[in-house]
Parts: C-alpha cells; structure tokens; sequence
C-alpha cells in the first residue's frame, strides 16, 4: 500500500515555501518605524490597489468601448461623405454636402481635385491598425488614409485625409469627437477622493496616535522620576484600557515607595537610638583609657557610616521629585567640598546653559561617590560636563590603576569590592557605584566604565535632557 504524500516532508516542499518574505518577522525589516507611518501605510496601500483595480477595469473596457464607439461613428460620417460625393459628383450635390456635413454632423469638409497622398503616414491596410480611430477608418473605408493630430491642434481639431476616386478628401473634426474626454474626469475623479479619504484618514489617526504618544511620553517622565497628574483615559478603547493600566500600575509602585521610605525612617531611627547611648556611655566612662575610648568611638563611627551606606542604598532617592536645577552649581558644590579635603580636582564646563529637571539631593549623591572613588584612588581627578546632543554629559577621570575590562560589570554589584582588603576606610562597603547607578537610571539615564585617557578610569553619566 503506497503511503500518502506528505508536503511537510521538507521546507523546500511546501507550497508556500517560497512567500517566505510574507513572514511578519521578515516584514518588519521594511515596515516603517512609528505607528503614524504605519498606520498611514495600511491605508495608503489599500487605496493604490483601488486605484490600480480601477484604473485597469476603466481603461480595459469603459475608455476601449466609448473609444471604439466614438471611433465607429466618426468613420461611418466619413464614408457617407466620401460616397454621396463620388456618386453625386455635380458641383451643387457636393456643396449641398459638404454644407449639410458641416451643420449637422459638425465636420469641415474640403476636396483636392486630382491631389495623391503620399508620405509614410499613409495607412493603407498593412500599417499598425491598432488604435480605435485608425481601425475603424480602414474598415469603414477600405481607402488609404492619414490622421494628423497635431496640425490643427490650436484650433481643438483633427485633420483626417482620405484618398478618393477625385482626389483627396480632407475632413477636419472637432477633438471631442475623437478623443475621450471621459479619461481625464476618471483621473481627477480618482485623484480627488483618494486625496480626500486620506487627508480625512491621517486627520483621524492623527488624533489616534496622539494619545498613544502622550501615554508613551508620561511613561517616560515617570520612569525619569517625573511626578506629573494622572494620564486621562481617552481615545480608542484598547488606549483608554491601557491609561487606566498605567495609572493603576503607577499608583501601586509609588505606594510601595511611600511604604518603604516609611519603613527605612522607622528602622534609621531605631537603629540610631542604641548607638547615641553608646556614645553618651562612652563619653561618661572616667576608668577606661583614652585610647581604649577613641578606638570605640572609631569602630562607633564604622557602624554609623556603614549604616548610613546601607539605608541610602535601600532608600534610593526616595521620594524627592525632580526639579529644574543647575548642574554646573551642583558639579561645583561637589568638586569645592572635595577640594576643601585637599584633592587635586580639575572641573571642565562648558556648553552648559539651562536648568535641568533632576532630583538634585540624589544626583549630588551620585557625584559624590563617583567623585570619591576618583579621589580614593588616583592622586589627579578631572571633572568635564557639558550639554551633547539630547543629553547632559559628566566625565570623571582619574590616573589611578583603574578597573580591568572583565571587572567593570562587578563594580556596579552591590556590597562587591574590588579592594581585596576589607577594610571601609580604603575600600568603602562596596555600594558607592551601585547607588550611583540606581540614581542614574531612576532619571532616565545610564552610567557607564572606561579606561580613561589619563590612564585611570572614566566614569561617563549620560541624563537626558
């Protein structure tokens, strides 16, 4: 028993095979890239096929018949012309004629006694026949011929000469007897109501888009740390559905910030409590020694700065909102409380003009662990910002040992050190870098680690603008 064919065998056998190219993934390789572009192409593309369609169907047979008809008629007006002429030869029948030709059917007859036409526009049955006009002439006439557009063509005529048994009969004929003047009322017709229906299209997407732009732009200034009033539910349904989404969804985490920020003051407070009575215990000791007392106050301050370290790392920015804020005053409020420790800092700015919508406790933070680092480890830090495209650009370098390539990524972890000692006072607690990142990113922006021209590091903050 034969088995049955199995088309699946093989791509290479499916009937399909080779429309690969309508394969959405392979589509969106030639698809426009915002949803207005694409949404006017789904319309665009329609209306050309209409036109297409139309156009082929008009021209295939409306425009073919009339023109045949026109073609038809004009030619059977001729050959009545030509005959009652050679079969009424008398001077008075032939003006009788050419007058009634004139008045009834609207042509201009003349006759070229003893005149032959010559010339390669003659047709005589072996030319190309293929226009309307021309086949119609010959199987009406059976005569040589020519037809001349463009003589009279100031005057709107058409000149059509026709070889007789007397000579040459011209028969000059308006154009719109000739020509389908349907074709160009079709073409403005069509035209027209596609420019309408599209301008009435794109005015309505327009209004579409927009609302999926705004929802697209308050997600973003929230992402950025942005507090801005809820977004209204407008639109399309599937839009309204998605504002109310983002709003909910907007709600819950600005809540669960509200509770965490909470949360972090009540545990700071709790924390601080035990270690101010240990230092007032300490200061009210009159038997230990002195130095016995300073290094208690010493490991007091550890536990203090590492606590500090550790609620700014889960508090983030907690809830400052952005505000419009100088960044060069704050770069020089950072670089100046470093200078007075005595580090060697040199600070570029330039092309800096404008305040900048940030959250400027957070961001002063982020400098100054950035900072820190540069000072901890390199004797020379040099600070440049500067406005660079949509962006406000800060390099930190200094010329200490830097970071190797592979270990860049592992700076950002939070509690890794890249010190191999664990002592705070050379290495930190190992969260500098990560609160610097989080503080980035929570305004839209991305931190990142190179070598450094100096021969250290470069630490390059990038905030949209």
């Amino acid at each position: 028993m034969d088995r049955p064919l199995n088309i699946f065998t093989s791509h290479n056998s499916r009937p399909w095979a080779k429309l690969h190219w309508l394969d959405p993934a392979h589509l969106e390789k030639f698809m426009p890239r915002t949803l207005m572009a694409r949404a006017t192409l789904t319309i665009i593309v329609p209306i050309i096929l209409v036109q297409v369609i139309s156009t082929y169907v008009f021209y295939d047979n409306h425009w073919k018949v009339v023109s045949r008809r026109m073609a038809a008629d004009l030619a059977a007006d001729i050959a009545t012309i030509q005959a009652v002429i050679e079969n009424y030869p008398s001077p008075e029948q032939r003006a009788w004629m050419i007058e009634n030709a004139s008045q009834t059917m609207g042509l201009d007859v003349t006759l070229q006694f003893g005149s032959m036409l010559t010339g390669p526009t003659v047709m005589n049955g072996e030319s190309d026949l293929a226009d309307p006009l021309p086949e119609a002439l010959w199987q009406a006439l059976h005569r040589p011929f020519t037809v001349d557009l463009f003589e009279f063509r100031t005057d709107r005529l058409v000149s059509i000469r026709v070889q007789s048994e007397g000579g040459v009969l011209t028969v000059l004929v308006p154009r719109r007897r000739v020509l389908n003047n349907n074709t160009y009322v079709f073409v403005l017709w069509m035209t027209g109501s596609s420019m309408l229906l599209f301008g009435v299209a794109t005015a309505y997407l327009r209004s579409q888009v927009r609302t999926v732009r705004r929802l697209a732009q308050a997600a973003d200034s929230f992402g950025k740390g942005r507090e801005g009033p809820d977004f209204p539910a407008e639109g399309a349904f599937e839009v309204r559905q998605a504002a109310r989404a983002f709003n909910i969804m907007r709600d819950r985490i600005q809540r669960q910030m509200t509770q965490r920020t909470d949360m972090l003051a009540g545990v700071s407070h709790d924390l601080r409590t035990p270690l101010t009575r240990m230092k007032l215990q300490l200061s009210m000791m009159s038997t230990t020694s002195a130095e016995d007392i300073a290094a208690l106050y010493e490991d007091l301050g550890e536990m203090e700065r590492m606590l500090e370290a550790y609620l700014a790392f889960a508090r983030g920015d907690g809830a400052e909102e952005a505000a419009p804020t100088d960044p060069a005053e704050l770069l020089e409020k950072v670089v100046h409380r470093f200078r007075r420790e005595g580090a060697d800092i040199a600070l570029e700015i330039a092309n800096v003009s404008g305040p900048l919508a940030i959250k400027a406790i957070a961001f002063e933070r982020c400098l100054g662990n950035i900072i820190g680092n540069a000072t901890r480890y390199g004797k020379h830090v040099r600070v440049s910002a500067s406005h660079t495209g949509p962006y406000f650009l800060v390099l930190v370098d200094d010329n200490g040992p830097g970071i190797p390539e592979a270990q860049r990524e592992e700076a950002f972890k939070a509690f890794h050190r890249l010190e191999p000692s664990r002592n705070p006072m050379t290495g930190g607690v190992g969260l500098g870098m990560t609160i610097a990142r989080d503080i980035v990113r929570g305004m839209g922006g991305e931190i990142t680690l190179n070598k450094s021209p100096d021969g250290g590091l470069r630490v390059t903050i990038r905030i949209p603008l």
